[in-house]
């Protein structure tokens, strides 16, 4: 996520060795020449210069200068990766010559729509995360794309990236979207990121069947469904929903990583098939039952569990039953076992 940035409202104390400068002292210091660093100070950088300096570059780093216009990037004949992280930039615009950009980085600024990108025929990472978009438009010419990012943003449907089927990484985190539609295409994908959205429903993801990664915390799904498919999924993170069960992993024997923090269970059941599970999270339910805990037995390749914020962890000696249970875990809550 991007960093905030805030004004300063007051001039810093100059010290040596910890101690605040005396009225000389401070003044004699005051009159040092002054190194203006780029970013730092609250200047606008001169692009053109820049570009002047290294007309050849094939990286050009411009973020977090203040630039409010894209211009002046005609010299840049071989640039492959431009940065411009943090700046004030509203529209994307003038960007047609660098034909030669692989990789193209406008996260943190205020644009408010994906326009004026046909030309970039050789770009393979966009990010557009953190910015002032309302709709996934004007990428099918991308068709080399292979990580998109929009995370942060106001967009409200997945859409017009059915074309963009070398995408092997999609981040749509943190926007509006009320439902998992039109990426059937997207064979290549290997992660999807669909958490702090407004999503009630696992669904349209069968032909995704190269996924490792699926993120959709923070939503407001009910039911773990709709994954049998999904065969080669290492990585699942669910928290923060109102899931009450476990269920329908079945096929889902690959899975090392299972995120179900946050949500309404109330008992562990159906995992003694996920045969690689490394790390378990289950902080933050309801789970009341030690009896319960014996299916744990079954998975002795679990290494990491988080069981607080459950009712069986405010009992005495937590730790040592939970230990007795699964001899091999290596970290309970955070916390290394002995």
């Amino acid at each position: 996520m991007g960093d905030e940035t805030g004004e300063i409202s007051e001039e810093p104390k100059l010290e040596v060795e910890g101690e605040p400068l005396g009225a000389d002292e401070y003044e004699q210091a005051a009159a040092l020449p002054v190194i203006i660093i780029p970013g730092v100070q609250d200047i606008v950088i001169d692009i053109e210069e820049v570009v002047k300096a290294d007309p050849d570059c094939y990286e050009l780093d411009l973020n977090y200068n203040r630039i409010e216009k894209l211009e002046k990037f005609e010299l840049l004949t071989r640039v492959e990766r431009l940065n411009l992280r943090w700046n004030l930039i509203k529209n994307i615009e003038n960007l047609h010559i660098l034909t030669s950009l692989v990789e193209l980085d406008l996260y943190d600024n205020q644009i408010t729509r994906l326009e004026n990108l046909d030309s970039l025929v050789n770009l393979q990472i966009l990010d557009v995360s953190f910015n002032r978009l309302t709709k996934i438009e004007n990428l099918e010419n991308l068709l080399k794309l292979k990580k998109l990012y929009l995370l942060g943003n106001r967009i409200t449907k997945i859409e017009n990236i059915n074309m963009l089927t070398n995408l092997t990484m999609l981040e749509l985190g943190d926007n509006k979207i009320k439902k998992i539609e039109n990426i059937d295409s997207l064979i290549n994908l290997r992660q999807l990121f669909l958490a702090r959205n407004k999503i009630i429903k696992i669904e349209n993801l069968d032909n995704l069947i190269n996924i490792e990664l699926l993120s959709l915390q923070a939503n407001r799904i009910v039911k773990i469904e709709n994954l049998e498919n999904l065969t080669k999924l290492t990585e699942l993170y669910l928290s923060e929903n109102g899931i009450e069960r476990v269920e329908n992993l079945n096929n889902n024997f690959q899975l090392e990583t299972l995120d179900l923090a946050k949500n309404r269970l109330k008992s562990i059941e159906n995992i003694n098939n996920l045969v690689r599970i490394e790390e378990l999270w289950l902080n933050g339910n309801s789970i009341d039952n030690w009896k319960n805990l014996e299916v744990l037995k079954e998975n002795q390749t679990l290494k990491t569990i988080y069981l607080e914020h459950n009712p069986v962890a405010d009992e005495a000696m937590y730790r040592v039953k939970l230990k007795d249970i699964a001899p091999w875990l290596e970290e309970i809550d955070a916390t290394r076992c002995r």
